[in-house]
């Protein structure tokens, strides 16, 4: 594996939070990887899946805006982080009572809610602590045990049905145990920095988060980052597409989980190498390779007559992620003021919210009006554009 190129070593509280990750990783996605079974089983249409899906996501995003700017005001991160997971930990239970499309959608939106409350803050913090010169590092480890959790949680979830003899009901309960292990790490593992930069801080002033003026102090830099993220968000819908892309073609249902396996294996194994690769060189050439990569990959999903073909589709969508997870917020990192860093990663994911639940949505609607493979070309072309706004950086004033 590479090494950082200088001797520095990733703090303790980044390893922390990568294995806080990890195990709700695997609780969720145990929960996750088994939803699109969970939809045929209780007949929730197409256009319905794309509204659960995409309102679940995009809610989780929206909240990121408010928790990592009330982060920087409160110069605290460790606090809503610990609500964040703790909120999705005990609403894990509501899962396997799911008898309705409308319960389902109650789980995954309050679970979701978490994730919003815990994600902006968590990414500020992992910049508080590591120094620049390895922060790419630092953000492809954490993704890259974030991306382990998420193939053993579907991992445990085929083993499982197997023993169970298919029953999701008895088999969603196991994703309580995880989550347990996840607020341990998280209460006992994590120390924040006894001060950050904080947002009130402005002259003696407590200032209220989210003025006028904290975004007229993100650079031109932060918001082509922006433009680009939310681009390139409307090609990537929800993962239970995936799924289901690869049922229609013939994957059994009880190797549906095998889906996000094989995208998790690879984004894990493809993410810290490349965070290392990016404190080397450029970030935006790798983040360019990473769009290249979906763009196949939708291209090969829309064209694929066999769920072999299809299986080596959802590869590149892991290798995609590998490439431009870690490097996108890393990019936001370093664009953004110190002192509104949690604001800024919550503009972020406000925008990359907004895209995916449309991406979402629209990809339902899509697939049941037009077929599979119109879904996958519309992302193919969404992917596109984010690129040739990429390419556009390289001679843009605006980029530091």
């Amino acid at each position: 594996m590479l090494l950082p190129k200088n001797a520095q070593k990733i703090p303790s509280g980044v390893w922390a939070l990568g294995f806080v990750s990890l195990f709700m990783d695997a609780s969720s996605e145990l929960v996750h990887s088994l939803l699109p079974a969970l939809f045929v089983s209780l007949g929730v249409s197409m256009a319905a899946v794309g509204a659960i899906e995409g309102v679940a996501e995009a809610t989780a995003s929206i909240t990121k805006m408010f928790s990592g700017a009330l982060s920087d005001w409160l110069g605290r991160r460790k606090i809503l982080a610990v609500i964040g997971y703790g909120l999705a930990a005990v609403t894990k239970p509501l899962f396997p009572l799911a008898h309705s499309a409308e319960v389902l959608f109650a789980a995954r939106f309050i679970d979701r809610i978490g994730k919003g409350i815990r994600g902006a803050p968590r990414d500020a913090l992992i910049a508080d602590i590591t120094p620049p010169a390895i922060r790419g590092a630092a953000y492809g480890l954490r993704q890259s045990l974030d991306a382990a959790g998420a193939f053993i949680g579907p991992l445990l979830a085929i083993a499982l049905m197997a023993l169970l003899s298919d029953d999701i009901g008895l088999v969603l309960w196991f994703a309580l145990i995880p989550a347990v292990l996840c607020m341990v790490f998280l209460l006992f593992g994590v120390q924040e920095p006894d001060a950050i930069p904080a947002a009130r801080d402005n002259g003696g002033k407590r200032g209220l988060p989210l003025r006028g003026a904290d975004f007229a102090q993100m650079s031109g830099s932060y918001w082509l980052i922006v433009a680009i993220g939310g681009l390139f968000a409307l090609a990537r819908f929800s993962v239970a597409f995936l799924a289901l892309r690869a049922m229609d073609l013939g994957l059994p249902v009880g190797l549906s989980p095998f889906v996000l396996v094989l995208v998790m294996v690879v984004f894990s194994l493809s993410s810290y190498p490349v965070g290392v690769l990016a404190d080397r060189m450029d970030r935006r050439v790798l983040l360019a390779l990473g769009f290249i990569a979906l763009i196949l990959f939708e291209l090969l999903l829309a064209s694929a007559s066999g769920y072999v073909a299809a299986m080596i589709g959802i590869a590149l969508w892991g290798v995609h992620l590998g490439l431009t997870q870690g490097l996108l917020s890393a990019l936001v990192a370093d664009c953004a003021p110190d002192h509104l860093r949690g604001t800024a990663f919550g503009i972020f994911n406000l925008v990359n919210g907004i895209a995916l639940l449309f991406a979402s949505l629209v990809a339902g609607v899509v697939w049941q009006l037009l077929g599979a493979s119109m879904t996958f070309y519309a992302g193919a072309a969404f992917a596109g554009g984010a690129l040739i706004l990429l390419l556009a950086t390289f001679r843009s004033r605006h980029w530091a």
